[in-house]
């Protein structure tokens, strides 16, 4: 699992232009299991996704389809992490290591 934080690197009304395009990303995404939340940070300066990938590569590949990627509209920081515990209601996504 990863917790993926971007931070905006253009102005917020460049931003603006390309939430769409970035909804739609998002959307195709959510649709594939790939995410599994997102949204933006307070005060709004980036957004927060989290996600599941095979690999730190194969979310890297997702994430440079990004149109906010493309434009060069922000940047990406990525934490992988193995949620061990987790509230009842998300107890799917629990891993349980050997």
């Amino acid at each position: 699992m990863f917790v993926v934080t971007l931070t905006y690197t253009a102005s917020l009304e460049r931003i603006d232009e390309l939430i769409p395009a970035h909804v739609e990303w998002l959307d195709r995404n959510y649709a594939t299991g790939a995410f599994l939340a997102s949204g933006r940070r307070v005060p709004r300066t980036g957004g927060v996704i989290l996600a599941q990938a095979a690999s730190p590569a194969a979310l890297d590949a997702v994430l440079a389809e990004d149109p906010f990627k493309k434009a060069g509209a922000a940047e990406y920081q990525v934490v992988e992490f193995l949620p061990t515990k987790t509230a009842p209601a998300l107890e799917s996504l629990a891993v349980h290591p050997n």
